[in-house]
């Protein structure tokens, strides 16, 4: 017997995955991110122009489930082991590059009267780096070898931790207002957390990962990769974090043992399926008559300044013993924004802390980091050479 609603739960799928494929594709084309276009295409189906699309129970879910998945597969290109080597110069310029952004973004929108809630969640979707950007740029242009491509790479990568850590305080804060004792409590809740996935997670699964190959089960490994990212999720949401903070450092407890068993390849194909429907959905939320108001694209502009020189500036001063060109690319290599910054607006917007008004121009921001940093990049590698 069919279900009620089955009909429109299947062409809805339907529509989104096809429509959010094609438009990765051109985008793809394009030489821009596949995420772009699958943000477009939510603009375009979603209630404010074509109205095919409008988000339901079954859509949000499958959303969800899909960020989940994208952070997870994050977690898998970074090792724990890689944030424990990392020099100096990319942790100062991955610290300096989440204060100055978070801070400056805070002041602006509070300057310009937006309550305290909405300015905090401005700020913290300015916090991380792209790192999934930049190593596939650097890979792009072959200098991923160069001493500033491997600061980039691993300052973006405790961009990410940072960044997942910030969405946490943040949210917190906007829930029950600024309480030091319950922000104190979280932030231990979040170290003691993180230990111990870093350390008991990280000997258990270097212990277990070379016999995931040999388990009966089929695609035991897969298996056993889900439920770890499913299961810390659902930790990381009884302590207080977001699911997605448990699901990137599941995927970087696995990328520990990528010797024994390459977990990216498999969970790939998972991704790449569930993905697509949480930025189309991003987009459906996006109302486009927004941008024809001269205050919102004053704001756009204030917030995307904001966005650039919050990491460039920072960055380069924290790697200038590599002189004034390496400065500059590392600041430069900073500016594209990660999926986290999408993922923090979009959780502002249906927590109801963003507002329509401020919500599309967070979106535009990151859309734009993608475009101009690698246009800055292609230069200043070009002049190295």
């Amino acid at each position: 017997m069919s279900q009620p609603g089955g009909i429109e739960i299947f062409r809805d799928l339907f529509i989104v995955f096809v429509a959010a494929r094609a438009f990765g594709e051109l985008f793809l084309r394009l030489r821009q991110p596949a995420i772009l276009g699958e943000i477009l295409a939510g603009v375009l189906l979603g209630p404010h122009v074509l109205g095919w699309v409008r988000a339901s129970g079954v859509l949000s879910a499958v959303a969800q489930i899909g960020i989940v998945f994208l952070l997870f597969q994050v977690g898998l290109e970074n090792r724990f082991s890689d944030l424990r080597e990392v020099g100096a110069t990319a942790t100062a310029v991955a610290v300096s590059g989440v204060v100055v952004p978070f801070a400056a973004g805070y002041l602006l929108l509070s300057a310009l009267g937006y309550p305290s809630h909405e300015s905090l969640f401005a700020g913290a979707a300015l916090v991380a780096s792209s790192a999934s950007v930049a190593a596939r740029l650097l890979r792009d242009l072959g200098v991923l070898q160069r001493r500033e491509s491997q600061t980039i790479l691993a300052a973006a990568v405790i961009d990410d931790v940072l960044g997942l850590l910030v969405l946490a305080v943040v949210a917190e804060t906007t829930r029950g207002g600024f309480d030091a004792r319950s922000i104190a409590v979280l932030v231990v809740e979040v170290a003691v957390f993180l230990a111990l996935v870093a350390t008991v997670g990280t000997r258990l699964v270097r212990r277990l990962g070379p016999r995931l190959s040999r388990l009966h089960l089929e695609d035991g490994p897969f298996v056993v990769g889900v439920a770890a990212c499913l299961g810390l999720a659902a930790l990381a949401r009884a302590v207080g974090l977001a699911g997605t903070v448990g699901a990137f450092l599941a995927g970087m407890l696995f990328a520990e043992v990528r010797e024994s068993y390459d977990m990216s390849r498999t969970i790939r194909p998972v991704t790449n399926f569930l993905t697509p429907f949480f930025f189309v959905v991003t987009g459906t939320e996006v109302v486009p008559g927004t941008f024809t108001r001269p205050a919102v694209l004053l704001l756009f502009a204030g917030v995307f300044a904001v966005a650039v020189v919050g990491k460039l500036v920072p960055g380069a001063i924290a790697a200038r013993r590599f002189g004034p060109r390496g400065a500059l690319i590392v600041g430069a290599g900073m500016v594209p924004r990660a999926e986290v910054g999408i993922i923090v607006a979009s959780l502002g917007l249906s927590s109801g802390v963003i507002g329509e008004r401020l919500y599309p121009v967070l979106l535009g921001v990151s859309a734009l980091t993608w475009i101009v940093a690698p246009i800055a990049l292609r230069s200043l590698f070009g002049r190295t050479r």
